[in-house]
């Protein structure tokens, strides 16, 4: 398992399809995604901030997942915060999410911040259920309770 920083026009024929799986597995269609250039250049513009934490992740040399990390101004703190696990439906519950927190936690303690937040939909149960076995608390939800914000320490 390989962590490459991500280019956005290079792998656009990765990121694109793997985000909008995560909103279809999330909510259920990718409707809400918005446009795909918005998105591009949002991705290149948090990558040259953050180029840790954009990474496509490749198994030989086949990208299977993709990771997007942030630091944020939170309640008059700086924290990590997760924009994105994915991993590919065929590299779900095997193990490798473990692998993709371990490289999250990783790049929030180079970043000295000793949280990390991120939103999941009340209906990824195994998404939630990955996080609470990892130690994420449940802190309530947000955007009219289509999210539920979650912390962890790093």
């Amino acid at each position: 398992m390989r962590f490459e920083h991500i280019e956005a026009i290079k792998h656009r024929n990765y990121l694109i399809p793997f985000r909008k799986d995560s909103f279809i597995v999330s909510f259920g269609s990718d409707q809400d995604f918005g446009d795909e250039e918005d998105y591009l250049d949002w991705l290149n513009e948090k990558s040259s901030q953050f180029p840790e934490g954009f990474v496509l992740i490749t198994e030989d040399e086949i990208p299977i997942g993709q990771l997007e990390l942030t630091i944020v101004e939170y309640e008059g703190r700086s924290i990590g915060y997760v924009n994105l696990y994915y991993l590919i439906p065929g590299k779900r519950g095997i193990g490798l999410g473990k692998k993709l927190h371990e490289y999250a936690l990783g790049f929030f303690r180079k970043q000295a911040v000793s949280e990390f937040h991120l939103r999941v939909s009340p209906n990824n149960y195994s998404a939630i259920s990955f996080y609470h076995k990892y130690g994420l608390k449940e802190l309530g939800t947000e955007v009219d309770g289509k999210v539920i914000r979650m912390k962890g320490d790093v």
